[in-house]
Parts: C-alpha cells; structure tokens; sequence
C-alpha cells in the first residue's frame, strides 16, 4: 500500500485538476475565486492561441461555441506526452484520434480536417533537408530512381478537405493532397489524382526506377496499354519535379 501524499502535492493536484475542468473539480479551500477565475483564463486562452494558430478552418466551421466546447474537453481529459507548447496540435490531433465520445453535433470531416491544417505545421517547422550532392537534377527520370522533396506529405482522405469552409456545403468524395514546402520554403498545396497518389508512395517506399514504379502502377490498374501509362507518369514526375516536389534522381 502506497503512502499518502503530502499535503502541498494534494493542494497541487486540486489546483490544477479545477483549472483543467472546473465544473467536475471544486476550487481548492483558502484560494480567493477571482484569483481562481485568472488563473482558468490564463491555462485556457494559452492553450487556445496554440491550437487557434494551427486550425484556423476548424475553429471557423465549428462555430465558437462547439469550439470552445471541443478545447475544453482536451484540456480537461487529455493527458500530453510532451512539455513543448509548440507540440499542443500535435497533442490536439491525438486527443481527436482518440476521444470516441465526441458529441453527435461535430462534423464527420473534423478529424480529416484538423489533420490537413496540422500537416501544414508539421512541414513548415520540419528540419529535413536534401542531400543534394546525392541528387541528380538532369537525371533520367525513368531509368532511375526519383528522389522526392524530404519536407512533403502525400495525404489521402475521404472528404476534400481543402474545399471545406464555414458556409460551404460538401459531400464524402475520395481526395488525394501533395503538400510540400518548396525551395524558397513556401508551403505548397496540390490536389492530385489516385494514380499520382499511389505513384508518389512507390517512389516514397522503394528504391526502384521510375519506370519500374510506373509499371507496378500499370499492372494494379489493368490497364490495357501499359505504355500510356509510363508516358502519362513521366508527364507527372517531369510536372512534381518543376513544382519542386521531386527533385531530381539518385546518383
């Protein structure tokens, strides 16, 4: 049997459990409750301007009061893994993931959503970079191997989210992103078909030629002139390559 707390560390579990969820956890005795009151707002509206800053969409097609609704259940009942404010969305995408609870009035595109706003974060504040003495920009990109952007992610959802807004009505509808940040670190955002989607994570995965992952793409497809197909991709890698999503071939 484990021995008691000490007193000072009960006070500090009361304290905080109320600012976390102040309606399920009274305020703690011998603290004044305008002093409480500050302390609540303060944990809230930090809390609030990390994930505002992430998911502006989100915020917007919510509404404020479902907003504010969804905030306070994840301060209340998520527990963080990491002790950087600037790894709350990250934290915030994971209490989504997880939290199957969620009140019936939330839309079923949230999670999808906050993913896509959060994706861009991820990127922007990524430290990869190209090896580019490994990298061949004149290379042939179908006899060799395609090396893409490190600083990309190629996204599959059911809804588009790209195209969600506060008044904008959609359907489910199969949708395939490339988002990247490009030379001059600018974020860029594509929308993409199935066939480039699955040829980018062949090229992600394996360490074959371009030609060899366009015929892998061709056989999946059954496709009756597999050529079409080769010819068709090498258009795509030749376009990915001029955004700047693929940068060239292994040397």
């Amino acid at each position: 049997m484990s021995a008691p707390l000490p007193e000072f560390q009960r006070f500090q579990y009361a304290f905080t459990a109320h600012i976390r969820d102040p309606k399920a956890n009274p305020c703690p005795r011998g603290i004044e409750a305008r002093r409480m009151r500050i302390y609540r707002r303060l944990v809230y509206n930090n809390v609030e301007s990390f994930l505002l800053t992430c998911f502006p969409v989100l915020r917007k097609v919510l509404g404020t009061p479902r907003w504010a609704r969804l905030v306070r259940a994840f301060l209340a009942t998520h527990r963080s893994r990491s002790p950087f404010f600037r790894q709350i969305p990250d934290e915030f995408i994971q209490f989504l993931q997880s939290n199957g609870t969620l009140s019936q009035d939330y839309p079923e595109f949230m999670l999808e959503l906050a993913h896509y706003e959060w994706v861009e974060l991820v990127l922007s504040v990524s430290t990869h970079t190209p090896d580019r003495d490994g990298i061949d920009a004149e290379g042939s990109l179908l006899e060799q191997h395609p090396v893409l952007n490190p600083v990309l992610a190629n996204l599959g959802y059911r809804w588009p989210v790209h195209r969600i807004g506060p008044r904008v009505r959609i359907t489910p509808m199969e949708t395939y992103l490339l988002v990247f940040r490009d030379a001059a670190d600018q974020m860029r955002f594509t929308e993409i078909n199935a066939f480039t989607s699955r040829l980018i994570s062949l090229l992600e995965t394996t360490e074959c030629t371009g030609q060899a992952a366009l015929e892998i793409v061709a056989a999946e497809s059954h496709h009756p002139s597999p050529e079409v197909v080769i010819q068709g991709g090498l258009a795509v890698m030749r376009d990915l390559q001029a955004q700047g999503a693929l940068l060239g071939v292994l040397r």
